[in-house]
């Protein structure tokens, strides 16, 4: 347990961030998969606007530094080339 003030206020931060970071990474997972899914079902414009709506959600989640932005560029171009496989 935190014993002074400034670590108390340094947990109850982490724990914040914490739960921001887990809001946005499931946001994040959940944008890639609704591409993933709509490629499977080979529907090329559902693809493509789902990727379209995913694209800001990984670069939102890069610029906030919760991924690393060689994995958001891989997510992004793996996407990308699955739908033009279609």
């Amino acid at each position: 347990m935190a014993n002074s003030a400034q670590a108390i206020k340094r947990a109850r931060q982490a724990e914040q961030n914490r739960q921001l970071n887990a809001s946005q990474r499931s946001r994040l997972r959940t944008a890639i998969k609704k591409v993933i899914a709509a490629v499977r079902a080979g529907d090329r414009d559902s693809a493509a606007q789902a990727y379209a709506a995913a694209v800001p959600v990984i670069d939102t989640a890069a610029g906030k530094g919760l991924i690393h932005a060689n994995k958001a560029a891989r997510h992004k171009s793996r996407l990308n080339q699955q739908i033009r496989a279609l």
